[in-house]
């Protein structure tokens, strides 16, 4: 009982771990210090892709099966619902490479855009200036620009 409940914990984590690396950009957007863990985390999940390798959660699962004296991924509620999600039967040498790359793609996008975002809001707020015509008053009366270290 013991070593199946251990092995349905790994799964759940696993799964959760995998949601995470392919969606959690989203959650930076509300706790932009998540980044930290979110982006070696969705490069681990497109690094085993790309490679072709087996995550090193999996022969824990396989092995805590084989204690609890099932095979591994028998008929319970975990390993009959969850276990496809992270082991469709088609996956092929290919898939795994077009997962590795919406993986990637859609964490890129997501960080593409905080960027641009965050970019955009620091211009916004004088950290740079982007539109040359408030700038036009100054450079005719000849006066000092109201930016630091900015100079027309």
């Amino acid at each position: 009982m013991l070593y199946q409940l251990l092995a349905d914990t790994i799964i759940i984590v696993h799964l959760a771990f995998v949601i995470f690396a392919v969606f959690g950009g989203f959650l930076v957007f509300i706790w932009k210090r998540l980044a930290w863990l979110h982006i070696p985390a969705f490069l681990w999940a497109v690094l085993i892709e790309f490679a072709g390798w087996i995550c090193p959660l999996t022969p824990w699962e396989n092995r805590f099966w084989e204690l609890a004296g099932a095979a591994p991924y028998n008929t319970d509620f975990v390993a009959h619902y969850l276990l496809p999600l992270l082991y469709p039967t088609a996956l092929t040498r290919n898939l795994q490479i077009f997962l590795g790359a919406l993986v990637l793609s859609i964490n890129v996008g997501i960080y593409g855009w905080l960027l641009w975002r965050g970019r955009k809001a620091n211009l916004r707020e004088g950290a740079g200036v982007t539109d040359p015509w408030p700038l036009l008053p100054y450079v005719a009366a000849k006066t000092p620009l109201p930016f630091p270290g900015l100079s027309v």
